[in-house]
């Protein structure tokens, strides 16, 4: 696939226990390391990390680290720098998403074969995973636009892009969304992290 991948780290590498949540570990295996491998596997070349901390390229060797293009733009700064960074259409993975699917990162890249923006839809405040979804290179005039307005909604430059989106309904096959994207943002979620992959990984 003609697609590059990228996990988004974060402007700040939000902390809970003095790690960045990236680098916990569910089942056994750090999550930035899982959302590395699945995105090499599934596309070909080893992703791109979002980062701004100084010790980003420490937490994966191998990885190229950039720095937000535009810093202080929250989430959607992130976006825009793995659309700059990128050398192809990106499928962009927030680092703290530790079930995100091989199924579903292949239905995103195939959406930009025709869209500019590719993004699943779910029962989130947004409708939509801004977070885990594929933007192509025309997302990049658009979400400068919006950040030089001060509009840093993930999702505020959609109006200006061709968008297309996964149905809930083919979401829903491609695994059970509130695992899917299921975030680690707690001690509590991280906990809960790993009983779900105990129930998902036992017999």
């Amino acid at each position: 696939m003609n697609t590059a991948g990228a996990i988004l780290a974060g402007g700040g590498a939000t902390r809970f226990g003095g790690i960045p949540k990236g680098l916990e570990r569910v089942g056994g295996i750090r999550i930035v390391d899982r959302l590395a491998e699945l995105l090499e596997r599934v596309l070909g070349d080893a992703p791109l990390l979002v980062a701004n901390a100084p010790e980003a390229p420490s937490w994966v060797p191998g990885l190229r680290v950039a720095r937000d293009v535009l810093p202080g733009a929250g989430s959607l700064g992130g976006i825009l720098t793995a659309v700059v960074e990128a050398p192809a259409p990106v499928v962009c993975v927030a680092w703290d998403m530790p079930f995100v699917t091989e199924g579903l990162i292949r239905e995103l890249a195939r959406g930009l074969e025709s869209a500019d923006a590719c993004l699943p839809e779910s029962g989130g405040r947004r409708g939509v995973e801004p977070l885990c979804a594929g933007y192509g290179p025309a997302c990049r005039a658009p979400i400068e636009a919006r950040i030089a307005a001060g509009d840093l909604r993930a999702i505020g430059f959609h109006p200006h892009v061709h968008l297309a989106t996964i149905p809930a309904r083919r979401v829903a096959e491609l695994g059970d969304p509130e695992r899917l994207f299921f975030n680690v943002n707690t001690a509590q979620d991280l906990t809960q992290a790993e009983l779900l992959w105990r129930r998902e990984s036992s017999p």
